[in-house]
């Protein structure tokens, strides 16, 4: 897919002119009882940066003018930090000479999904030039991730600030934190609660998969080579799926294989759209990945699906405090970290 020039965003954005905040509920995630040392604070800028958000919001939407495919890939980008190390921007470290890094270009596991990172590195030199050594690597991806949500139709919430910057980046620990596509549910419920996420909050969470694209290559199983077997297709997909799938991924005639460079979008109708169509994909038996499709696997998980599709305003409330939680995971604060001079490199 080649870079998408967005004409309306000026809907949404007009819409962060108001507060991030503009509903109470959209605030939960946040702590009941105050912020004690060492935690996250809202408006945690206010003082030392206060035009900190807004230099963020700005270079979002500067970056979403280029590509509306970078609101998915940041989302995807805080995700996968998170799930490594905690939320300390060890994502957007570059390799070094005998390490190699978790970000794109250098992991398997992330090559060549993710994308945004240099709207994280111009948001970073913006920030330096008005308010040097202040604002985290680990906060500017917290905030982008949460302006990309708002400007594609998702819920506005605000996002607290603190987090420091780490110093480690190992491309050996994406395989063992980030779940894989081929996930099972128990695989998946295992794996969010290793972070200290429920259940609910994956199949909540699972919902941003409703924006931005999918690389052949992490699906291709299920058109080909369903349980190792070539030439079986899952039979759990819908059949017209299935055949518009392996018109947009075909396979190689020698091995089956797929060209890695293929893509299609996780949510065909509304691409660039936070919504619950997603769920309703997964209802349709066109859930993308095994791992969509696994959210039908219990009556819990399925009855959560089945509510999220039907109310979707609710399913935006929860899916705003989701990623407020997440964002919590294992963060660097107070004297911990550091604050990086560059997102790519430590100090």
């Amino acid at each position: 897919m080649g870079s998408n020039k967005m004409g309306w965003l000026g809907t949404f954005t007009v819409a962060l002119a108001y507060s991030l905040c503009a509903l109470p509920v959209m605030c939960a995630g946040f702590p009941a009882g105050g912020y004690g040392p060492g935690a996250l604070q809202p408006n945690f800028y206010g003082a030392t940066c206060p035009q900190a958000e807004t230099i963020v919001r700005q270079e979002v939407i500067r970056g979403l003018h280029t590509d509306i495919g970078f609101a998915a890939g940041l989302v995807r980008m805080h995700f996968h930090d998170c799930f490594v190390r905690g939320c300390d921007a060890s994502i957007l470290l570059e390799s070094t000479p005998g390490n190699t890094a978790e970000r794109e270009r250098d992991s398997p596991v992330n090559n060549p999904s993710l994308r945004g990172f240099e709207v994280v590195d111009s948001a970073k030199a913006r920030l330096e030039d008005a308010c040097p050594g202040t604002v985290s690597c680990a906060d500017i991806l917290a905030f982008a991730a949460r302006d990309s949500v708002a400007l594609s139709g998702g819920p506005r919430y605000d996002v607290p600030g603190g987090r420091r910057d780490g110093t480690v980046s190992l491309a050996s620990e994406v395989a063992d934190n980030i779940p894989a596509p081929t996930f099972n549910l128990d695989q998946l419920t295992q794996s969010f609660a290793a972070k200290g996420l429920t259940q609910e909050e994956m199949v909540t969470l699972s919902g941003a998969h409703t924006i931005g694209r999918a690389h052949c290559t992490a699906f291709s199983d299920r058109l080909y080579n369903f349980s190792g077997t070539t030439g079986v297709e899952d039979p759990t997909l819908d059949p017209p799926f299935l055949a518009q799938l392996q018109r947009a991924c075909p396979a190689s005639s020698s091995n089956r294989g797929v060209d890695p460079g293929l893509v299609v979008p996780m949510e065909p109708r509304t691409p660039y759209t936070l919504d619950a169509l997603y769920y309703w994909g997964v209802l349709r038996n066109r859930g993308l990945f095994n791992s969509d499709q696994a959210l039908l696997a219990s009556a819990p998980t399925a009855a959560q699906v089945w509510q999220s599709a039907y109310g979707s305003y609710p399913w935006k409330l929860r899916f705003a405090a989701a990623m407020v939680k997440m964002g919590q995971i294992q963060v660097l604060t107070g004297g911990t970290g550091q604050i990086r001079a560059k997102c790519s490199a430590v100090n």
